[in-house]
């Protein structure tokens, strides 16, 4: 609105000397103003005193304040209402909501900093960080290809491919990838008094065997023989057949004992291939200890438990099989890259032929 040249109180003390008698076209001609305003100020001013004006002056000047404050509490209300549902912890998400209010609210970036909270500097923030495209695409690239490893066993992949990366900057990565691996629920677990299990000093101390089965695309059923080597946890045999007997069992068993030589203890649970005849017979010929776990305690076998989880995880929770030939193709190349790529925590990061070839290499030196 523009402001008038004439104060209150002039524009009263003109009004006055109309009403004294002098001619409203005098008055007009006088003061420069036409008959029009004369009449407006006749209508609001009329009648009052000096103190009066001023009085009505103060009240117009106060309620447009108040009417500019409930217009600005009504903005600021309908802002946060708005970016309600979002969670602004991180920068970048504070950033954003920023941004939004700016453009959707039409407000200045002070406006929207002040109703959110935000340092204004925060908000300018732009970050100095590079990238690291390449590296992000290394990572996604190992990620993609064993879609079960976390980034721990990630870390370990890339360092063998010469990254030089710390572990918490790729964890930061790994997170902002979305390349965290889902977890699958489990089945409920009796919770019971537990007994570490003594580990093995050397390579064919002990051995561990079990079973594990899945299914073809058609519904069909087969298992999987698999045998461990405690010491290096290396695998030494995956066998894939639709049945496994106990003889089955035993022959697999001595044919790894012609390449690797005759194990100190074999451990198993009491399953009925393992406690058939035929392998009874067969710890007879071979004089090798057979020890059984007691029934429901397959933590007295934690070393093939461990590895038939990894084995189902990455393996035959990942892949459709089709037929027998492809399962056995495929469950080969899983046990290579298991035993030869597939870097193991509890090794320290180590495959288990590289933990066995040093493992062997100290044992010489001493």
């Amino acid at each position: 609105m523009k402001r008038s040249r004439f104060s209150e109180e002039q524009i009263i003390a003109i009004l006055k000397q109309q009403e004294s008698g002098m001619a409203t076209a005098d008055v007009c001609r006088e003061h420069g103003i036409s008959s029009a305003t004369f009449y407006k100020w006749k209508a609001k001013f009329g009648g009052l005193e000096v103190s009066d004006a001023r009085r009505l002056k103060a009240l117009e000047d106060e309620n447009a304040k108040l009417k500019k404050l409930l217009a600005e509490q009504m903005l600021d209300n309908a802002m946060l209402k708005d970016i309600a549902s979002r969670k602004l912890v991180t920068p970048a998400a504070r950033r954003d909501a920023v941004a939004h209010l700016c453009e959707a609210h039409q407000v200045s970036q002070r406006r929207a900093c002040s109703v959110l909270g935000v340092d204004r500097s925060s908000v300018r923030y732009r970050s100095v960080r590079p990238d690291d495209a390449d590296l992000r695409e290394a990572m996604k690239a190992v990620a993609a290809a064993r879609r079960r490893f976390g980034y721990r066993r990630v870390h370990v992949m890339l360092e063998r491919q010469g990254w030089q990366v710390n572990l918490k900057k790729l964890r930061r990565l790994y997170a902002e990838e979305r390349l965290q691996v889902k977890k699958r629920g489990g089945r409920k677990r009796a919770v019971g008094t537990r007994r570490p299990m003594l580990v093995p000093e050397r390579p064919k101390e002990r051995w561990s065997l079990d079973f594990v089965s899945d299914a073809f695309t058609d519904g069909r059923r087969f298992r999987v023989l698999a045998i461990v080597d405690d010491f290096s946890r290396e695998c030494l045999a995956l066998v894939a057949d639709t049945s496994l007997s106990g003889l089955r069992v035993t022959r697999e068993l001595t044919a790894i004992m012609a390449r690797r030589g005759r194990p100190g203890t074999i451990v198993s649970d009491n399953g009925t291939e393992l406690t058939s005849m035929a392998v009874l017979r067969w710890c007879q010929e071979t004089r090798i200890d057979w020890h059984y776990t007691a029934p429901g305690k397959p933590m007295q076998n934690a070393f093939i438990e461990s590895f038939n989880g990894s084995f189902r995880d990455e393996l035959l929770n990942e892949t459709l099989f089709s037929s027998l030939t492809e399962a056995r193709k495929k469950i080969t190349a899983w046990k290579e890259d298991y035993n030869r790529h597939r870097p193991h925590s509890s090794l320290g990061n180590l495959t288990p032929q590289e933990f066995a070839m040093k493992s062997r290499l100290e044992t010489k030196a001493a």
